[in-house]
């Protein structure tokens, strides 16, 4: 899962653009959670802060990487194309409410930018955001 503000970069710009590389993460363990994708790997989008809810799913088209974008240290980008919209977006609400998400990363780290899902959560997440 990958966590943005809507103001910033939200899904609908997203799937415009068709594919985006995935900068700025700077925090240790979820440039981990990025170096972790692999190519094909399914990603929740989550809008942080306005909205807070999952809208969508993309997917991993190029693994990590250097990050062109940090001024020093050892930080990671990954390759991004959107995949399908939730049909219903899933809520923060929603996702605390659900006993088989009681453990999922979001609710634990809310903070972390970049966070892994198990292939359960991800089956949840996507029954309930109407993803088939």
């Amino acid at each position: 899962m990958v966590k943005q503000e809507p103001d910033s970069y939200p899904w609908e710009q997203f799937v415009r653009d068709k594919r985006t590389v995935w900068t700025g993460v700077r925090n240790f363990q979820a440039r981990n959670n990025l170096r972790a994708m692999k190519k094909g790997d399914r990603v929740f989008y989550y809008h942080s802060v306005t909205g807070k809810e999952v809208v969508g799913l993309a997917e991993v088209v190029r693994e990590a990487y250097p990050d062109a974008t940090a001024k020093e240290g050892d930080w990671s980008c990954v390759d991004l194309v959107p995949g399908k919209a939730c049909k219903t977006p899933v809520t923060l609400e929603a996702v605390k409410k659900e006993p088989g998400l009681r453990d999922l990363p979001l609710l634990r780290q809310s903070r972390l930018s970049v966070l892994p899902v198990s292939a359960a959560e991800a089956k949840i997440l996507c029954r309930l955001g109407g993803i088939p």
